[in-house]
């Protein structure tokens, strides 16, 4: 199994709970802007779309 298989198998998991990933994410976005003290809040935001976005692609 290649890295290509493990990034197919991601993909797939996270469309089967694509709830449970954006509620994560979001969960975590919030935890590094309270670290952060809202510093990267728009850094943060766009990772957070991006990884939203990998997950229902």
């Amino acid at each position: 199994m290649g890295f290509g298989d493990l990034v197919g198998k991601a993909k797939d998991l996270a469309k089967e709970h694509a709830e449970q990933v954006e509620g994560a994410i979001d969960k975590v976005g919030d935890v590094v802007d309270e670290k952060t003290e809202g510093k990267y809040e728009s850094m943060v935001d766009k990772a957070q779309d991006a990884a939203k976005k990998f997950a229902q692609d």
